[in-house]
Formats: structure tokens, C-alpha cells, sequence
């Protein structure tokens, strides 16, 4: 079972509150900023569990972050990355629909979602910045779905390569924070498919495998076609 290095109680008592007076700033990150704890995970820790109460959002401020959820046959279907400056944590309910970990050593800051909700009530920008980021979430899920639904197994792979691409650097270099299978679990394919997969797409010349977690894209046209 993973064990949590801290918990955002803990912070609360040993950094810096979560609760105050509304911050003079207009966007939701900067008020996660000066409203929340920071608290470091280690690789493969628990950030939070499915069905535990959703009291808190979180930032990724360096490393990197998957949900996922257990299956009763056993099997871990990864359902989104969060990235550094994304924030994650969002849910329709009072409870976690599915659990958080990190995958990497990570910096996170934690912030009580009661704060956030208030300072959006009374502030229009940030309402509005919290109404885009469960749009862009929704967005994300309904792509995540088409992927796992109509895509092959190449299709699969590029995509994923052009949406991180994207959020992380927007250059033709990506760093995977996260292992071959973490990746097989979010395309809903076996890691040596993806493997395999990476190693064909080299051979096409549509990306360099520089290193096991670093893939330059040589031939984005490529990769959006077929990704079209």
C-alpha cells in the first residue's frame, strides 16, 4: 500500500495557512500560490485515494502527477497526467472519483478547495479561471476517450507524444516523467505494445529515442496524420 510522505493537515500546521484574507492577485495559480502549503511526495507515493473526501486542490509545481483507478480484475487504468503549472484535484462531488500519485519525486501545493470556491464568489476572473480549467479537464477526457475508442495502437502513441509536446514545452523535445507502463496504462495497451510502437516510429524517422524517457519529435506532419 503507498504511504504519504506528509498530509495537507500536516502542512497546514507547519507551513503556511490555507485560509485568510483574499490575496490581491487575479488568477487561480498565483492564488493557490499564496493560499496553499507546499508539500514534496516521493515516487510512486499516495497524494490522495479514491472515495476519500475532495477537500483540497492541488498544483503541480515540479515533478509530475497520474490519476488512475484499480479495476476488480486487477488492472490500473491511468486516466490523466498533471503536469508542472496544471492544476488538478477537481471533482463534481464532495469525494475523489479516482486516486492521485506522484510519478516522480514532486512538489505539490495544496490548497482547501472551500478557499478557492469562496474567492471565486467574489471575484469574477476567478470564476471564470475555475470554470475554463473544468472545461479543459471535460476536454481532456472526452480526447482520452476517442483515443481508447477508435484509435490503433500508432495512433495512440502519436497522439499522446503531440498532446504532451504541447503542455509541457511546445518543442520538439519531450522529457517522460513517466515509465513505459504508466504510459501503457493511460492508452489502454500492454507496455510492449508500446514499446514496440516507440521502436516503429523511430524506424519511420517520426521521432528519436534519445534516451528511455527522452523522445525528440523529428516529423510532427507525421505524427498528425496519424493523429487526423
Amino acid at each position: 500500500m503507498l504511504i504519504r510522505t506528509a498530509t495537507p493537515a500536516v502542512a497546514a500546521r507547519t507551513g503556511r495557512p490555507f485560509t485568510g484574507s483574499s490575496p490581491s492577485v487575479n488568477s487561480i495559480s498565483a492564488s493557490m500560490q499564496l493560499m496553499g502549503a507546499s508539500i514534496s511526495y516521493i515516487r510512486n507515493v499516495e497524494i490522495y485515494g479514491e472515495g476519500e473526501p475532495a477537500e483540497y486542490l492541488y498544483k503541480v509545481v515540479s515533478g509530475a502527477a497520474r490519476s488512475c483507478k484499480l479495476l476488480d480484475d486487477g488492472r490500473r487504468q491511468v486516466t490523466a497526467f498533471h503536469m508542472p503549472g496544471e492544476v488538478f484535484g477537481l471533482e463534481v462531488g464532495d469525494t475523489h472519483s479516482f486516486s492521485a500519485e506522484a510519478i516522480a519525486d514532486s512538489t505539490i501545493i495544496v490548497v482547501k478547495r472551500d478557499a478557492i470556491l469562496a474567492l471565486a464568489a467574489r471575484d469574477v476572473d476567478i470564476a471564470r479561471q475555475l470554470w475554463t480549467l473544468t472545461a479543459r479537464e471535460l476536454q481532456r477526457v472526452q480526447d482520452h476517450m476517442l483515443i481508447l475508442g477508435c484509435m490503433g495502437a500508432k495512433e495512440r502513441v502519436a497522439a499522446f507524444l503531440l498532446e504532451l509536446a504541447k503542455r509541457v514545452c511546445d518543442s520538439n523535445e519531450i522529457k517522460l516523467p513517466m515509465s513505459r507502463q504508466d504510459i501503457a496504462d493511460y492508452l489502454g495497451l500492454t507496455i510492449e505494445t508500446v514499446s514496440r510502437t516507440m521502436t516503429q516510429l523511430e524506424h519511420d524517422a517520426t521521432i528519436t529515442l534519445a534516451t528511455a524517457r527522452r523522445v525528440v519529435l523529428r516529423d510532427r506532419a507525421a505524427l498528425k496524420r496519424l493523429n487526423a
